[in-house]
């Protein structure tokens, strides 16, 4: 398997590289040259199987030569049997057609774990095979600094910079980061938005003299071992309700479009989707461009959601290339306007194009609120504000009420208590082994929202930059 920029001016790498690099030296993201598929019979056999047996098959097509089956399976059994829930993602029916994929019973109670829990051991498996080390910067709206954190802490071969949004993260995500203290684990709490940690991050890799030096890598969901690992969960969760024999369709709770572009490359795998409904809060970019063609980033306004408080979503790049025919020219061109003036337009046929699988929904605070409180009433069920937004999108937004509508419950309630218990008037607890959290010590930086300070502060504290390999902070 080979991989190439959506910008279409790097040359087309191997997953190893791939997986160490993140994002292309011409700014662009990585996706696969072409799309593995798999036929019904092959997706039919996988109803009934271990999460982690139907992950190494789903992943192995794209990992390739690079990791033999039999470790690719090792990984996946260790990582996932590290979970709350022997099922690793259950499903949970709150209607009579409609479902919840429990995607938090992993260490940092958020989606991203089933993805950043096999990164952390793919980087090591890579790098202790290559002899070397590499820095790794991620930028988070809440979830993925936690699970990014989770998965490379205390790892040899990584010293991991994470970069969150000063006050606008919940405790539970904060603390989750903060609290690790292990002496490869940086936190840096930026004076800005999320979008402007997001900018920052992709600054640095385009500043190629900083990213040689201190071997910049991410773990971000710009890195494509990031949606890979994320495909798993829709092929799973479509068998379990009847697929490949039936259509299946998806709620996805979306920021940087990473999760339900996954659905989206399932889909491009043989997956039998019908809808993804792409289920935002007020920060809507993503809905409004589904709904009228229009890309084009608003102001972030902070939510009781805000791992979806997003206005640039990185990761709808890779879509926007298969929507142009993987045509690099025509995706530069886009994003060259955006940067310029603020967004872009597709044409009528485009946007034709989009309106046959995605759906856009906006939903809103109160709305938010309503929905856990609806939920909780009509099955006992708690669920987060994400989730909930999930929730009223999928029943807004769906077309057939005899295909499976499926929502994505990307986060454990207990992580955003302060909403939940304004909704239901209970108050969720966190899981015992996280039970003493908000007791734990934190350790963080805050840092002025300037690509020099940022750089000179991890330049200062890598491995890789310094006389020893230890961590002398």
């Amino acid at each position: 398997m080979r991989f190439v920029s959506t910008r279409g001016e790097a040359p087309a790498v191997d997953f190893e590289q791939v997986l160490l690099a993140g994002l292309a030296r011409d700014g662009g993201l990585y996706v696969p040259e072409s799309w593995p598929a798999f036929s019904s019979a092959q997706i039919a056999a996988m109803a009934g199987r271990p999460y982690a047996e139907v992950a190494v098959e789903v992943i192995q097509p794209f990992v390739g030569d690079s990791i033999s089956k039999q470790t690719l399976a090792q990984m996946a059994g260790e990582v996932y049997a590290g979970f709350g829930h022997p099922a690793v993602v259950p499903l949970k029916q709150i209607g009579d057609n409609d479902w919840l994929l429990e995607l938090f019973h992993g260490p940092t109670l958020a989606f991203k774990d089933v993805a950043m829990q096999l990164l952390g051991r793919l980087f090591d498996h890579v790098l202790s095979k290559r002899g070397e080390r590499i820095t790794v910067v991620g930028a988070t709206s809440g979830d993925t600094g936690p699970a990014a954190i989770e998965g490379c802490r205390g790892r040899e071969a990584v010293d991991i910079f994470i970069l969150h949004p000063h006050d606008r993260v919940s405790e539970v995500q904060r603390r989750q980061m903060t609290t690790v203290l292990d002496d490869n684990v940086h936190n840096i709490a930026l004076e800005g938005t999320f979008d402007d940690c997001q900018a920052l991050l992709k600054d640095m890799f385009n500043d190629a003299a900083f990213r040689d030096r201190v071997r910049l890598s991410a773990v971000n969901s710009i890195n494509w071992a990031r949606v890979m690992a994320q495909i798993v969960y829709y092929f799973t969760a479509a068998v379990a309700v009847g697929g490949p024999h039936r259509p299946v369709a998806f709620s996805v709770p979306t920021g940087n479009f990473g999760d339900v572009y996954a659905g989206y490359a399932a889909r491009q795998m043989g997956l039998p989707v019908d809808k993804l409904v792409v289920a935002t809060n007020r920060n809507d970019i993503m809905a409004r461009f589904f709904q009228s063609g229009e890309y084009r980033a608003g102001t972030v306004h902070p939510t009781i959601s805000p791992s979806m408080d997003v206005q640039v979503a990185s990761n709808f790049e890779r879509y926007l290339y298969d929507l142009h025919g993987r045509d690099p020219e025509r995706l530069r061109a886009c994003m060259a306007q955006f940067a310029e003036h603020g967004g872009f337009r597709l044409t009528n046929a485009e946007k034709a194009a989009t309106g046959t699988l995605f759906v856009g929904c906006r939903v809103d605070e109160n709305e938010t609120l309503e929905t856990i409180a609806e939920v909780h009433a009509a099955c006992g069920e708690i669920i987060d504000p994400h989730t909930a937004v999930g929730v009223r999108a999928a029943r807004q937004c769906r077309a057939e009420p005899a295909i499976p509508m499926i929502t994505l419950a990307t986060a454990h309630p207990a992580k955003f208590p302060d909403a939940v218990e304004r909704a239901t008037g209970v108050r969720p607890s966190l899981p015992p082994r996280l039970a003493d959290l908000l007791q734990r010590e934190e350790r963080y930086d805050r840092l002025a929202n300037d690509l020099q300070s940022v750089e000179t502060y991890i330049a200062d504290r890598a491995s890789l930059t310094r006389p020893t390999e230890k961590n002398t902070r």
